[in-house]
């Protein structure tokens, strides 16, 4: 799936080799400043190394088209996009920006089971909390349906028991779909929920479990 080879990205990045691989959930652990959140930045080609190459799926990602690459890897950041409006509005605003028509309620209130988040479609999501409004946006990303999620500590504006519910939900749907989640949390615990286990120092690879 991808493959990172003599990556270095300013003073934050220095990867000889790295192999994520399908169909898998891995998690990504290490140390604030580890370089963990850069690392999933290179993968849709937010963030372009100094040297060194990214491949997906056997192509360097500076060879695919931004937007086509962006709606297969699709990241969700610590500080999600919450828009003016409520949560239907916010739910289908891709298609809207795309020019489609939303979807239909049935399946926003699938999405929004998935992350356990229960709010009526009406109501305003500027007023959600932080971490409601993460939660928003993470089922937003269900309904583009990526390949691949990349999920920018998840958990971050959870309590524990609220962000295990929801990594259980979320990594259970993932499965189910036959598709790729790459996470990086601080939990106590994650490797309960992951099938690979990448740690980052300094930014480097200190080790990756699989």
């Amino acid at each position: 799936m991808f493959k990172l080879k003599d990556i270095k990205f300013k003073n934050i990045l220095d990867i000889e080799n790295l192999e994520i691989h399908e169909n898998v959930v891995t998690i990504v652990k290490g140390e604030s400043g580890s370089g963990k959140s850069t690392m999933l930045k290179l993968l849709n080609n937010i963030i372009s190394p100094d040297s060194g190459v990214v491949m997906y799926n056997g192509v360097d990602v500076n060879d695919i088209n931004p937007i086509t690459l962006r709606r297969d890897v699709i990241m969700q950041s610590q500080f999600p996009n919450i828009f003016p409006g409520n949560v239907r509005e916010n739910l289908n605003i891709i298609f809207t920006l795309r020019g489609e028509e939303g979807l239909d309620d049935e399946k926003l209130l699938k999405a929004l089971e998935i992350v356990n988040l229960k709010k009526d479609l009406t109501d305003d999501a500027q007023n959600l909390s932080g971490g409601e409004k993460t939660r928003l946006s993470i089922a937003r990303l269900f309904l583009v349906e990526p390949e691949v999620f990349l999920l920018d500590e998840p958990g971050a504006s959870l309590d524990s028991k609220t962000e295990e519910i929801l990594m259980n939900n979320v990594i259970s749907e993932i499965k189910r779909r036959n598709k790729t989640l790459i996470y990086i949390s601080h939990s106590d615990n994650p490797e309960m929920i992951a099938d690979e286990i990448i740690t980052m120092k300094n930014g480097k690879v200190l080790s990756h479990e699989c």
